[in-house]
């Protein structure tokens, strides 16, 4: 029984529209959340399922739908959902607030996940055919809503959602399925009722009746903050515990009350019983029931390599321990304890075999896998799983110790990782552990279980462990009182290894376990609690051991509290069990008669001390009779390999000589009689001052104990009575405390939606920043004193080659477009070191002009925190400068050709009078209008035009013509000789488009 409950958590609500889930401690409002999953048959499940539901009343809870559709067909279920429904029916999209009242249907080709009270969508991972879109959602609303997660499975092929199954009743929540005779296919549903989990088995038009009923039972009244819960009728729970314990063997009363109850308040849910009385009387009438809430106490919520830190914390730091200096006739025997479906014992085997092949080696290995739950061990035997299981290990493991069944929605383990494992039932708490173990792994058990059991397991996990065995426990699970008896090898993971000091194995209360070795055991000096070595010892060890028995007479090594860790020579003349429940034997309980005085004086002045104390001649009853003996306490020196801090004490016993003590054998017979002579008297009263002045050191140490203890019980009762008052005094101040903190929790509502409130606001106005700077057409850069890109704007993009993974780097590192320009940097630097802007005109490669400024970065504060480069497209500019210079250029030109006395004329190559200066007008007569209106074949004599053409000839091919004399036409109709000069005008292709001509008057000549 592996099982792992979190807490619940406060399912969230929405304030606002949006996809944005909030924080579930804003949320108050909870309410169940119904998961549905279906695959084939699923529309007319969900149609009668919908067509179910009172139409006059709200659920209260949320439904969301998953189905298995195609990836590239559009669903039609949410308007066949709107059709039997009142509830807002919506398609999910990513980041969904759920609400009550309110159903949602997955879309085509995602995966979809509950979080936070939201639902999130997600890129499906396994191929088409092989994905489980409704194991993985169930997982994650058992995680996020606990106890107010429901699951049904509806119509449907394969076994998608029955590890969600398990997930949400490990949670608490419920389950229900469809009945296999009311659907079109029921592998999925028949898949789901096997596990044994499943609450109501009905037709899908049955659950919603079914389903409220269990809601208003379940969550209908929720308590009320400040409320002081209902009594819990521990009566009523022990008769559960004794009904249980007759129906199925198990006694769960040592279990923890918390879990217990929950899980006995879900089946009460299920049954709408209300109080534990009730549905004890209801066992008793219903034993069929027992079975049930058995199994729900044994839900076992496990995987393959769960929290996968942990295993590999094990296969790193244990499993290559576990083989080292092992031959291969020596078995590794481990043990997995709760080991519910098999999963994590699988999990050990597969790391075991993984490393036989790292080493190249075959060893004798045994996993022990054992469980409560005899349905869980039988599915463990079997080694097939659901599909669902790729998702917890790697493609390679998957593919190297698995087998997919025909169909492929399941895996079945290889047989050579099951011949590893050997499964069985059985219980921790009254059946023997296994011994001789090297691993024990036992995760996410000792959580259920009550303080006192767990205080017996720990030492017996240490019992069973061989020396320098390993212990795999949950990550919430501890040793607890017990750190001596394992050494932290990780703290977090909580993987620990048994100690072995040399006596730490004595402390234990084995005697539980296995039977105490007698006197006459054969076990060598040092080897207490331990097998015999059957290794050849040296020949000197050997002389000195059997001296040591022959000479040294018998003794114990104890602790300061007389506690005895290891024993030497035949003590039974001086010590004897002491009656009643066994556990560590002391040494001061275990005193005969007339030893325990002196034996407890020398032992407490030697631990205050730190000499060696010796009693010599004491009196001890053995058989009816006195014998005197010596007492010898010595400190004991630990040698420095000894990994003990506790303080030792060597005590030895052995009988006094006669000359040392009372005469021996008659001599005690004339002591006690009525007529011994006067020797003997003397000798009787000598022996009694001696023992007079033994019984005073007692006495005196008993004395100075008592005043000792006295004195700090009295200083208890004061520090008690200085706690009492101060917790009065806390108790006072947490009654205020807690008043102010609802207060305060009022405030912090208050401040929480002024919060939001501006959050959206700044949003709102860093939109409208972004779009604005976007907006200006004007390229921004922002840079720290480090000259670390910070921010940009996308217009900066067309100068300086930035992406979005370019912020935080310098802005010296990126490629700019500009040409003839690199001193941006520079420029950049001296602007932050003399805070003085700078602006400079700068070109691109494409020949768009910027003008470039650069000044500091000032906070609100007026501090400066780094620079702002900002290119103001001047390109228009540019070349409106150049329009004017040329405009200018031509503006001179006009003047020169208007005040020139020649006839300056321009014509097009057809001959189009384009331009005519006053020189013109002058010279020909005609006005500017007229000769616009003309052509040039108009001025020119007849005899003459061909020349004229010949001229334009040379001139389209570039050449250049002489300035020559040739006749024009007047307006009055004269003839006047001309010399002429004519020009190409050529565009930008180098193209002549006109012909410009210069004519001046022949003075020489005569006019016709």
């Amino acid at each position: 029984m592996a099982v792992n409950h979190r807490k619940l958590a406060p399912a969230p609500r929405e304030e606002s529209p949006g996809l944005v889930p909030e924080t579930p401690e804003a949320l108050p409002e909870r309410f169940p959340v119904v998961g549905i999953g279906a695959s084939a048959g699923g529309l007319a499940a969900f149609e009668a399922f919908f067509s179910g539901m009172p139409a006059d009343t709200d659920p209260d809870m949320a439904f969301v739908l998953v189905q298995h559709l195609a990836p590239d067909h559009k669903s039609i279920l949410s308007d066949l959902i709107r059709r039997y429904t009142r509830m807002r029916v919506s398609e999910v999209e990513d980041g969904m607030l759920v609400r009550p009242n309110c159903a949602y249907i997955i879309p085509p080709n995602r995966d979809m996940a509950f979080l936070n009270g939201a639902l999130h969508l997600l890129e499906p991972v396994a191929p088409r055919g092989q994905r489980l879109p409704i194991d993985f959602f169930f997982r994650s609303l058992a995680q996020d809503q606990h106890a107010r997660a429901i699951g049904i499975v509806l119509s449907g092929t394969g076994s998608d959602g029955t590890p969600g199954v398990r997930a949400i009743k490990g949670e608490g929540g419920m389950v229900m399925a469809q009945s296999p005779e009311s659907t079109e296919y029921d592998g999925m549903p028949r898949s789901a009722i096997a596990t044994g989990l499943v609450d109501y088995e009905l037709p899908p038009a049955e659950m919603p009746a079914q389903l409220i009923a269990y809601a208003v039972h379940a969550f209908g009244h929720p308590p009320r903050s400040g409320a002081v819960p209902p009594p819990r009728s521990d009566n009523g729970l022990r008769k559960i515990f004794v009904l249980l314990r007759a129906q199925t063997g198990h006694d769960f009363s040592q279990y923890k009350p918390s879990t217990i109850q929950r899980r006995i308040e879900r089946r009460m849910a299920v049954h709408q019983i209300a109080t534990i009385d009730d549905y004890a009387q209801y066992l008793r009438q219903m034993p069929a029931e027992s079975d049930t809430l058995f199994r729900d106490l044994l839900i076992g919520v496990t995987s393959f390599f769960r929290d996968p830190a942990a295993f590999g914390a094990l296969e790193e730091a244990v499993i290559p321990g576990l083989f080292a200096g092992k031959s291969a006739e020596v078995a590794i025997r481990i043990w997995s304890a709760g080991c519910s479906t098999g999963e994590e014992a699988y999990s050990l085997a597969i790391l075991l075999a993984e490393r036989q092949e790292t080493l190249k080696r075959r060893f004798k290995v045994q996993v022990f896998a054992t469980d409560l739950d005899a349905r869980a061990i039988a599915a463990a035997r079997v080694g097939l799983y659901p599909a669902s299981i790729a998702a917890d290990l790697s493609a390679e493991r998957l593919a190297r110790f698995f087998t997919a069944e025909p169909g492929g929605d399941a895996y079945r383990i290889h047989k050579g990782i099951r011949d590893l494992l050997v499964f069985s039932e059985h219980s921790l708490i009254k059946d023997p552990p296994f011994s001789k173990l090297d691993l024990i792994s036992c995760r996410n058990l000792l959580i259920y279980l009550g303080g006192e059991v767990q205080k017996r397991l720990i030492p017996l996990f240490h019992y069973a462990l061989n020396p320098g065995g390993f212990l795999f426990l949950g990550t919430s699970e501890t040793v607890g009182e017990y750190p001596d008896l394992f050494e932290v090898l990780d703290r977090k993971l909580k993987l620990y290894r048994r100690r072995d000091d040399g006596y730490a194995a004595r402390r234990l209360p084995l005697e539980r376990f296995v039977p105490p070795l007698s006197a006459r055991d054969p076990a060598p000096p040092g080897a207490a609690g331990t097998t015999a070595f059957s290794i050849k010892l040296p020949l000197r060890e050997l002389t000195e051991q059997t001296l040591l028995h022959e000479v040294v007479p018998c003794a114990a090594l104890v602790n300061a509290r007389g506690d005895i860790l290891y024993l030497h020579g035949r003590t039974g003349l001086y010590l004897e069990p002491t009656p009643g429940e066994t556990g560590v034997s002391n040494l001061l309980k275990m005193a005969r008669e007339g030893l325990r005085p002196d034996l407890t004086t020398a032992l407490r002045q030697a631990a205050v001390n730190r000499e060696n104390v010796r009693r010599a001649g004491v009196r001890v009853k053995t058989n009816g009779a006195f014998t005197r003996v010596n007492l010898r306490v010595c400190p004991v020196t630990p040698d420095p390999t000894t990994k003990s801090e506790t303080p030792l004490y060597l005590v030895v016993l052995e009988p006094a000589q006669p000359c040392e003590g009372e005469p021996a054998g008659p001599a005690h017979a004339a002591a006690d009689g009525a007529d011994a002579s006067g020797t003997d008297t003397d000798a009787r009263i000598v022996a009694l001052k001696e023992e007079l002045r033994s019984k005073e050191e007692y006495l005196q140490t008993s004395n100075e104990e008592l005043e000792t203890i006295n004195e700090e019980l009295k200083s208890s009762n004061e520090e008690m009575q200085s706690v009492n008052e101060e917790l009065q005094s806390t108790n006072e101040e947490l009654e205020t405390s807690k008043e102010e903190l609802q207060s305060v929790n009022e405030e912090l509502a208050t401040v929480n939606a002024e919060l939001q409130t501006k959050v959206a606001d700044l949003s709102r106005t860093n939109n409208d920043m972004n779009n604005l700077l976007a907006g200006t057409g004007i390229g921004t850069v922002f840079v720290d004193h480090r000259l670390r890109i910070l921010r940009f704007t996308p217009d900066a993009t067309q100068i300086i080659n930035l992406i979005l993974s370019d912020i935080g780097r310098p802005v010296g590192h990126i490629l700019s477009n500009l040409v003839g320009y690199d001193r941006l940097v520079a420029d950049t630097q001296a602007v932050l070191d003399t805070l003085i802007p700078k602006e400079q005109d700068v070109q691109t490669t494409a020949g768009v002009w910027y003008r470039m400024r650069i000044h500091p970065y000032r906070t609100l504060d007026n501090v400066i925190e780094g620079a702002v480069l900002t290119f103001v497209d001047l390109t228009e500019i540019v070349q409106a400068r150049e329009a004017l210079r040329r405009s200018e250029d031509l503006l001179r030109l006009a003047v020169v050709v208007r005040d020139a006395h020649d006839a300056i004329t321009v014509q097009d190559l057809e001959g189009r009078i384009l331009a005519w200066n006053p020189g013109a007008e002058r010279l020909f007569g005609w006005s500017e209008a007229e000769a616009l209106r003309m052509n040039v074949r108009d001025r020119i004599p007849e005899g003459l035009r061909e020349e004229a053409l010949t001229r334009v000839r040379q001139l389209s091919q570039a050449e250049v013509p002489e300035p020559f004399l040739t006749q024009r036409t007047t307006k009055e109709g004269r003839l006047l000789e001309v010399w002429l000069t004519a020009s190409a005008l050529m565009n930008e292709e180098g193209k002549m488009y006109a012909i410009a001509t210069t004519e001046r008057a022949n003075r020489s000549g005569s006019e016709t």
